[in-house]
């Protein structure tokens, strides 16, 4: 399974924004919900899940890099947009703030988390 990467829309008005991060097929199979708040310049991810498929939409001015094989992709994302990810089991990901702001990413995964043996592996794909 190859990672997917798609524009997500928002609906915008004076009020703010809104957007589905995922449609109701997939919330089904998803066993773990995180909101994250990134700050400016820092990075999250580095790692893969063994088990897990995580998706996880970004939202803000980011660096999102995946190591699949051995092909190492940077995707960028717009200040103003949205974009999702699919991330399966083995892909190494990080998404670093290259904004001002803080971003937003909301982050599901196909397994329940564990804080005692959490599904994660660390791989260092970008550096602060």
């Amino acid at each position: 399974m190859a990672v997917s990467v798609e524009k997500v829309d928002i609906i915008s008005d004076q009020r703010g924004y809104v957007l589905e991060p995922l449609d109701s097929a997939s919330l089904m199979s998803r066993q773990n919900l995180h909101l994250v708040v990134t700050l400016p310049g820092a990075v999250r991810g580095n790692h893969y899940h063994q088990k897990g498929t995580e998706t996880i939409t970004v939202m803000g001015r980011a660096l999102v890099r995946f190591r699949e094989g051995d092909t190492l992709q940077d995707i960028t994302v717009p200040h103003d947009q949205a974009y999702q990810f699919v991330f399966p089991p083995g892909v190494a990901h990080a998404i670093q703030n290259t904004g001002k702001q803080s971003i937003i990413l909301i982050a599901f995964n196909t397994q329940k988390h564990d804080r005692e043996h959490p599904d994660i592996v660390r791989d260092i794909l970008i550096t602060a």
